[in-house]
């Protein structure tokens, strides 16, 4: 059975930092390209970060500079570091791993920057 849970979700004020972690099970971890995304409501889910299979990352505009993805493979986990945060920040976040023969999502964990 495959499973991906995140943590680290939870109140903030602007300009502080908050890690996120996602552990995964029942998936070849190493395979996959490894991804945060947020959603608020009323709006698409849009990328955050994405760490490729081979180390890569990716950034979405909104967080590049401010956002860190890192994958361990060892340990089946992929982490977002998350600093100077702003109230638009606030969303669902949801850690998905992504393969040419299909993918999965965590069930998304809340974050709230407000002061």
């Amino acid at each position: 059975q495959v499973q991906l849970r995140e943590s680290g979700g939870g109140s903030v004020q602007p300009g502080e930092s908050r890690r996120l972690s996602c552990t995964t099970s029942g998936i070849d971890f190493s395979i996959y390209d490894m991804g945060w995304y947020r959603q608020t409501r009323g709006k698409q889910r849009e990328l955050v970060a994405l760490v490729t299979a081979d180390g890569m990352p990716n950034y979405g505009d909104s967080v590049a500079g401010r956002f860190s993805i890192a994958r361990d493979d060892a340990k089946n986990t992929v982490a977002l570091e998350m600093n100077s945060l702003k109230p638009e920040d606030t969303a669902f976040y949801y850690c998905n791993a992504a393969h040419y023969t299909g993918g999965y999502w965590g069930q998304g964990i809340q974050v709230v920057v407000s002061s």
